[in-house]
């Protein structure tokens, strides 16, 4: 699994959009303008995935590559690593999981058009 794979199925997903709106390197996937994934183009070694607070913690026991949000809520994100031991089936699980959870706290109305 590289960047450009993550890339391409982060915007497959529904009313997605990327931006840079930190720095020219920091990409980040928006849904209804809302972040659900973020990742450092220079480094292109992991992704901050929005989580479970309860699942976060059981992921970062269960997996080295999975670790606290980098520069986030280390309660809500989780910096989980490309090519490491987490296997490329969860690592898409999780980014399905993070855009969920962004479209589960949006109003109603929003969340219809996205079905």
């Amino acid at each position: 699994m590289n960047i450009e794979e993550i890339r391409d199925y982060c915007l497959q997903k529904k009313s997605v959009e990327e931006s840079f709106p930190f720095d020219a390197e920091t990409l980040v996937f928006k849904v209804a303008g809302k972040m659900f994934a973020l990742m450092a183009l220079e480094k292109g070694d992991g992704v901050n995935l929005k989580c479970d607070p309860e699942r976060a913690v059981e992921l970062r026991d269960s997996y080295e590559g999975v670790l606290p949000g980098y520069h986030m809520s280390k309660v809500h994100w989780n910096t989980v690593k490309i090519n490491s031991d987490v296997p490329d089936a969860l690592f898409y699980e999780l980014i399905d999981h993070s855009y969920e959870l962004v479209v589960q706290k949006l109003p109603k109305k929003i969340q219809k058009t996205l079905e």
